[in-house]
C-alpha cells in the first residue's frame, strides 16, 4: 500500500481477498483489536447509566440533524463574533481550494496538521501537496502513516496494522526525509520510538506558523470547537500557530454545552477505554493575547445533505468516530481497513462511505456487502447507530438501482453486475407469495424431491454455496403439518 491515495482501489472482496492472506497483518489486528475491545468493556461496565447515555447521545444527535440548517447558522454566527472567519465548501474540492488559499494568503509553505479524518476524507494532504504545501501529520500514529508512505487502516489507530518492529525501521529510513532523523541504533521498544518521535516533530510545532485541524464537536451555541485526543500533538497545533484553520464536516455540530456533556462521556470510554481523554482543547473564535491570532472554520457538506434526506441511512451522521465498531467486527479483523478502500473502515465505512461518495463504483457498490450482519456493531455504538439495518437498506438501493440525489444533483445508480440473479430471484419470490396455491404447489414439490437436491448450486448461486451448504427441505411443509394436526388450511 503506498502512494497516500485510496483512488482506483478495487472492490471490497477482491481486496478482502488478498489481504486475508497476510498473516502478519491479521496478527496484528487481531492482537490491537481485541486489547482495545477487552478495555472499553471494562470501562463502560463502570457506568450504571451507560444505556441511557447511549439513548442521550442517540436523541441530541437525531434531534440537531432534523434542524441542521438552523444550528450551522448559529455556529457560523457565533464563530464570527467571536472574531473568526467561516468558510462553506460543497464538496471536497472547494475545501481543499478554500484552504490552499488560505494558506497562501499567509505566505507559508508548511502546515502542522492533528490528526482529521475530514481532511483525510477530503484529500487535503495531497491538494497541499500539490500546490507546493508540505503537511505535516503530528499525531503519532498518522506520522508512521505518512513516513511510511501508507495509508490510514482505522478510525483511532491508524497505523494499527503495523507492529513495533515495522515502526522503527520506518523511523529509521524515513525521519531524515522529513526531517530529525531517529536517533543511532533505534530499537522497538515503545518508549524509544516514542521519544524519536517527540524529538522529531518538536522543531516543527516550534517552527509551523499555520496549523490545520478538525474538530469532535462544534457547541452551536457558543461556536467553540472542541477536539480530545491522548498525545498533547493537537493542543501544541491548535495553540503555537499564528494561523488556524479547521476543517469539519457539519454533522459535527451539537446544540450546547450540556449537550456536549454526554459526548465527553461516550467518546473516551467508547474508543481509547478512558474516563476522559488526556487532552480536551476547546477553542472559541480568536483572543488578543493567546493562542493563534487568526481562525477560519472551513464548513464541508461533500455528500452530507444527500445523506441526511435518506430516512434510513442518515443515521450514520449520528457518528462520532470513536471505532468501537471496528474492534469487534470479525470482517474488519481479518481483512484490515484498507480492504474498506476509504478513510472511514469497518461497518461505519461500509455505511457511511457509500452515501457520502455514491454507489456507482465497483468498490462503493460492494461496501454494503462488507458485513456478517452479526450486528456486534450496533451492540457497541455508543449512538446506537442500528449499521445492520442501514447495511440492508444499502445492499437493496445498490440492487434496485433506481435515481437518487447525489451531491446535488439527480443521478441514476445502475444496478451493480451481478445481481440480475439477484433481483429476478426476488421478483420471482414475490410472486410466489402472492399466488398462495403457487406456493402451497412449489413447496409440496420441493418436499417430495427433497432428496434430490443438490449440496452445491450451480450458476449464479456457486459463489454462496462455495463456504455454507445448501438448508435442507423439511419433509413437510409449515402449512401442511398445520392443516395435519389443526384439521384446518392456514390463512
Amino acid at each position: 500500500m503506498s502512494g497516500g491515495t485510496y483512488l482506483g482501489m478495487p472492490a471490497f472482496p477482491e481486496a478482502a481477498s488478498e489481504s486475508t492472506q497476510n498473516k502478519q497483518l491479521r496478527a496484528n489486528l487481531t492482537h490491537a483489536t481485541h486489547t482495545i475491545r477487552d478495555k472499553r468493556a471494562k470501562a463502560v461496565a463502570e457506568l450504571a447509566d451507560w444505556p441511557q447515555l447511549r439513548a442521550a447521545g442517540a436523541a441530541i444527535k437525531n434531534r440537531t440533524l432534523r434542524h441542521l440548517d438552523h444550528y450551522l447558522e448559529q455556529v457560523e454566527a457565533a464563530v464570527e463574533a467571536a472574531g473568526g472567519h467561516v468558510h462553506w465548501a460543497a464538496d471536497a474540492d472547494e475545501a481543499n481550494r478554500i484552504v490552499i488559499d488560505l494558506v497562501r494568503m499567509t505566505g507559508e509553505t508548511e502546515v502542522v496538521k492533528v490528526k482529521s479524518m475530514a481532511t483525510q476524507e477530503i484529500g487535503l494532504n495531497e491538494a497541499l501537496g500539490e500546490a507546493g504545501i508540505r503537511a505535516y501529520e503530528t499525531d503519532l500514529a498518522e506520522l508512521i502513516v505518512q513516513l511510511g508512505d501508507d495509508l490510514p487502516s482505522h478510525i483511532l489507530v491508524p497505523a494499527i496494522h503495523r507492529n513495533r518492529s515495522e515502526i522503527r525501521d520506518i523511523f529509521a529510513k524515513e525521519m531524515g526525509n522529513w526531517g530529525r532523523p531517529a536517533p543511532d541504533g533505534l530499537t522497538d521498544r515503545p518508549a524509544e520510538l516514542a521519544d524519536a518521535a517527540r524529538l522529531h516533530l518538536r522543531e516543527k510545532f516550534l517552527r509551523a506558523k499555520v496549523g490545520v485541524s478538525g474538530a469532535n464537536f462544534m457547541v452551536a451555541e457558543t461556536g467553540t470547537l472542541v477536539v480530545v485526543e491522548s498525545e498533547g500533538n493537537g493542543r501544541m497545533c491548535l495553540t503555537l500557530p499564528e494561523t488556524l484553520i479547521s476543517v469539519v464536516g457539519i454533522e459535527k455540530v451539537v446544540p450546547t454545552w450540556q449537550d456536549l456533556e454526554v459526548f465527553l462521556q461516550l467518546l473516551p470510554r467508547s474508543s481509547t477505554a478512558e474516563r476522559m481523554n488526556p487532552y480536551t482543547s476547546m477553542w472559541t473564535g480568536t483572543t488578543d493575547e493567546d493562542g493563534p491570532q487568526t481562525f477560519h472554520l472551513v464548513l464541508i457538506d461533500n455528500g452530507r445533505t444527500d445523506t441526511l434526506a435518506d430516512t434510513v441511512g442518515r443515521q450514520a451522521l449520528r457518528c462520532i468516530r470513536c471505532s468501537a465498531c471496528l474492534n469487534v467486527c470479525p470482517v474488519y479483523e481479518r481483512a484490515g481497513g484498507h480492504a474498506y478502500g476509504s478513510p472511514y473502515p469497518g461497518p461505519i465505512g461500509a455505511i457511511l462511505t457509500p452515501q457520502l461518495r455514491g454507489t456507482q463504483s465497483k468498490l462503493d457498490a460492494s461496501l454494503p456487502y462488507a458485513s456478517s450482519l452479526c450486528g456486534a456493531c450496533y451492540e457497541v455504538c455508543p449512538v446506537a447507530i442500528d449499521i445492520p439495518e442501514v447495511l440492508v437498506h444499502l445492499r437493496e438501493r445498490v440492487v434496485q438501482g433506481g435515481e437518487v440525489t447525489l451531491r446535488g444533483s439527480r443521478t441514476t445508480i445502475k444496478p451493480a453486475k451481478g445481481h440480475a440473479a439477484e433481483r429476478a430471484a426476488m421478483r420471482a419470490a414475490r410472486w410466489a407469495l402472492d399466488h398462495p396455491a403457487a406456493l402451497r404447489g412449489g413447496q409440496r414439490l420441493a418436499a417430495r424431491t427433497r432428496r434430490l437436491h443438490p449440496k452445491r448450486l450451480p450458476g449464479p448461486g456457486k459463489a454462496w454455496t462455495e463456504t455454507r451448504e445448501v438448508p435442507a427441505v423439511p419433509a413437510e411443509s409449515f402449512r401442511d403439518w398445520w392443516q395435519r394436526t389443526r384439521g384446518k388450511e392456514t390463512k
